[in-house]
């Protein structure tokens, strides 16, 4: 069974501009995610993990109407979100069937909010989605909401798949640079470690994602990058890093099989998105834990 994966930050629900002026860029977003399975050799897209869905819930969840409307996909219900700034999830049901579970525990522990979507795909445990948006000021809480949503997905088994808008350079410590020409004060204090630890050097802060890693996953990107050597599969997801990324757990690494960028429309969003194909008959069965 194959499942492609679709991940965007809509940049305030494609609604708004960062001022709160109406700027209507969802036909741009619906446009760009629906193209994105040609981008990894998929017929259709089967889960879109997207955040920054602001207002999606106003109007009696008018927007999240729309979207299930234009992407033709199911949605999992809006979680508990403290910014009311919150991630969403949308999936197929012909392919993944109805969900099991939808378990948004300790959401109010993160700044914008997350749940985990549940569903028996046909491997030996269920396989959870969560769709996330870390926390962008203090890595220090980023950290630790990389740690409980990581561990979150693993509620149900071994198979877990973490994805959005991480906010932080990649854990690989070979990844390329990020572009500090164009990296904001605000970004740099928060993306970069403090010069009292660093000997005054701009040193990307890779203590986020590196939990992820530590908890178990791997970065879909840099997992076809050390396959190919491909740099196209390391460019930014940002103005200045590769802030937007796909990680799946340990028995899931052999199943990501391609990823892509997406990048048009222009000005659909100032993030571009990504979009993962993976082939779950290559999935781990060994090794069938069960949380405690």
């Amino acid at each position: 069974m194959e499942l492609t994966i679709a991940v965007q930050n809509l940049g305030l629900g494609g609604l708004r501009t960062g001022s709160g002026d109406p700027e209507h860029r969802w036909p741009l977003l619906a446009e760009r995610i629906n193209s994105a399975a040609g981008r990894v050799g998929s017929r259709r897209v089967d889960a879109v993990l997207l955040q920054e869905a602001s207002d999606w819930d106003r109007y009696g969840h008018r927007q999240l109407g729309v979207a299930m409307r234009d992407l033709d996909l199911d949605a999992m219900p809006i979680p508990p979100s403290r910014s009311g700034i919150p991630p969403v999830l949308l999936y197929r049901r012909e392919t993944l069937g109805r969900w099991t579970h939808w378990n948004t525990d300790f959401a109010e522990e993160t700044l914008h909010g997350f749940g985990v979507a549940v569903f028996d795909v046909g491997l030996p445990a269920p396989l959870a989605l969560a769709s996330v948006h870390l926390n962008p000021f203090v890595a220090d809480k980023a950290r630790a909401e990389a740690k409980l949503v990581a561990t979150r997905a693993l509620r149900y088994g071994p198979y877990g798949i973490v994805a959005g808008d991480i906010n932080y350079p990649p854990a690989d410590p070979d990844s390329p640079c990020p572009d500090y020409a164009r990296m904001l004060p605000y970004n740099r204090s928060a993306r970069t470690r403090l010069p009292s630890e660093v000997g005054g050097q701009l040193v990307p802060d890779r203590r986020v994602t590196e939990m992820l890693a530590y908890t178990g996953y791997v970065d879909a990107a840099a997992k076809l990058y050390e396959e190919r050597g491909d740099q196209e599969l390391l460019r930014r997801t940002g103005t200045d890093d590769r802030i937007d990324q796909l990680w799946v757990s340990a028995p899931l690494r052999d199943t990501v099989v391609d990823y892509a960028l997406l990048e048009t429309p222009e000005g659909a969003s100032d993030h571009h998105g990504l979009v993962v194909r993976l082939d779950l008959d290559r999935a781990r069965t060994d090794n069938m834990w069960e949380y405690r």
